[in-house]
């Protein structure tokens, strides 16, 4: 017996909702054939049967919303009768749970009837501690939903806030009080959701915003908290250091100029200085691989594999980071042929669950948008992060190699590696970036894309 979980769809995704069913209870499934298909705010893709056999059983219907990591079917050998509550074909969803009123009648008797409850809600009454009879249904024939409960914990959030300002300290009362903060609004980060004196701080640190009646408001969506959180808690995570330095790109604007052309021809995209830069990244980290790293406990672990992560925007509305694995076994048309795809897949909801886990090291590419420096966020748990930055041309000093200068117009951008100080320090970060300036500046691009 084997059974089917929600997979994680990345970092930063902690759900995701069953949207079809490919098989039904008592076909036969094939190791790698999709089984059902999921969507979250950052992908929609068909998963695979995880083994060969029989599927026995569907616990999660079409439409619902689990956890990562929740059972949602069951595999046997095909020795087993399938389970006769879940013999109902691919498209109709597990048995309608019971009406909330008839689990309350229930509850103090009996400890089935809240199986019946979709495992979301049934994790989020377990974690809050919440009394089943006390919550109110508003789903079809009284069904208890997930907003159904969040509008319970917040009730109880509202109310626990108010109590908890009396058993404050006498300073944190004080404080609230000097600045006109209501303790309703205190998000408390301490034991049991206590509020403590730096979520006191935070607020006054914190400008207060104003809405009038020209304002728009416009609340975060899902993928938008997420990559916010992610963000935040990389900060508080890494010694986040920026180190920026200046490249001549103009021998790569000259080969992008003398190729363009027959590359866009062949490859069906503009050649851009993305892939000259990921060339440039993948050859520096041979000699500095304490950057394609992570941290770990009290120790640095270096990868030996470069899977090379790149930031794409989800329409205005959030950040994911798919993975082109083992990019140094790649030559310089496969890696721009891997990162357009990726990407593009990327804003389409298309990528499969293992591209966006895995990473070992991050360029954001800004570039595009005429970006001048970027100070980029590290995406955890890698140790650096590279922005590419908008490539102008500008009046540069050229030296002859006779010594003499003179002044001539060239390609210029800046390299603006984010790392982590825990990991490395500064002498090393700038090593990396001089690797990186050769590279771009000296290698023979023409055998890169003969």
């Amino acid at each position: 017996m084997a059974n089917v979980t929600m997979p994680q769809l990345g970092e930063t995704v902690a759900d995701g909702t069953v949207t079809k069913w490919f098989k039904g209870v008592g076909d036969t499934v094939v190791k790698g054939e999709p089984l059902f298909e999921v969507s979250t705010d950052k992908v929609d893709t068909e998963i695979p049967a995880p083994t060969n056999g029989v599927l026995t059983a569907i616990l999660v219907g079409e439409g619902v919303t689990v956890d990562v990591g929740t059972v949602l079917a069951v595999i046997g050998d095909g020795s087993h009768e399938p389970a006769s509550a879940a013999a109902s074909t691919t498209s109709t969803p597990p048995a309608e749970p019971l009406p909330a009123k008839a689990i309350r009648a229930n509850a103090k008797t009996s400890q089935s009837d809240d199986v019946q409850l979709s495992p979301v809600v049934r994790r989020l009454i377990a974690e809050n501690d919440l009394d089943i009879a006390t919550i109110d249904g508003t789903g079809p024939n009284g069904r208890i939903t997930r907003q159904d409960v969040l509008a319970v914990i917040e009730e109880l959030n509202t109310s626990s806030s108010q109590k908890s300002v009396a058993s404050q300290s006498p300073i944190l009362r004080r404080l609230m009080s000097e600045h006109n903060i209501d303790p309703k609004s205190v998000v408390g980060t301490g034991l049991k959701g206590a509020i403590t004196r730096r979520d006191v701080d935070a607020l006054i640190d914190a400008p207060s915003s104003a809405t009038g009646s020209r304002d728009e408001i416009i609340p975060f969506t899902k993928i938008r908290r997420l990559t916010a959180e992610h963000m935040v808690r990389s900060k508080a995570t890494s010694a986040h250091t920026l180190m920026v330095k200046e490249v001549d790109y103009e021998q790569v604007g000259l080969v992008r100029g003398r190729h363009g052309v027959a590359f866009k021809e062949s490859e069906g995209f503009s050649l851009s200085y993305l892939p000259f830069n990921a060339v440039a990244v993948i050859e520096a980290l041979k000699d500095f691989p304490r950057l394609n790293a992570s941290v770990g406990d009290d120790e640095l672990i270096v990868h030996l594999d470069v899977n090379l992560g790149i930031a794409v925007d989800i329409d205005n509305e959030g950040l994911v980071v798919p993975v082109v694995r083992n990019a140094e076994r790649l030559n310089m048309k496969q890696i721009a042929g891997a990162i357009r795809d990726v990407a593009e897949r990327a804003r389409t909801k298309r990528l499969g669950p293992d591209e966006l886990a895995g990473g070992t090291f991050t360029i954001s590419n800004p570039g595009p948008f005429g970006t001048l420096l970027t100070g980029a966020v590290i995406n955890q748990p890698q140790v650096a992060i590279l922005s590419t930055d908008s490539v102008v041309r500008k009046p540069v000093v050229i030296t002859a190699p006779d010594g003499t200068e003179s002044v001539g117009i060239h390609s210029v951008g800046l390299l603006a590696l984010t790392f982590d100080h825990r990991a490395v320090d500064g002498a090393y970060a700038a090593r990396f970036l001089s690797r990186m300036t050769e590279v771009l500046t000296t290698r023979v691009w023409e055998q890169d894309l003969g």
